[in-house]
């Protein structure tokens, strides 16, 4: 199945409006991906966080330290 053959809906942009979605449409696309990248990141962090704190924090890691 190609893309051609999908029905989408026919959206007749303006050239200003295409103009305008040209240019920051990769703006907004890169700043999604950073958003959802830090939320990732963050929910990481706290889930290693709650984890070492729930199996015994620093005298867990007593090995590694000696």
């Amino acid at each position: 199945m190609k893309l051609s053959d999908l029905s989408l809906p026919s959206i007749e942009l303006s050239q200003s409006q295409r103009e305008t979605l040209e240019k920051y449409l990769p703006l907004v696309v890169v700043a999604l991906l950073a958003w959802f990248a830090a939320r990732c990141l963050r929910r990481m962090f706290w889930t290693a966080f709650g984890l070492f704190w729930a199996f015994g924090g620093m005298h867990g890691l007593r090995h590694l330290l000696h």
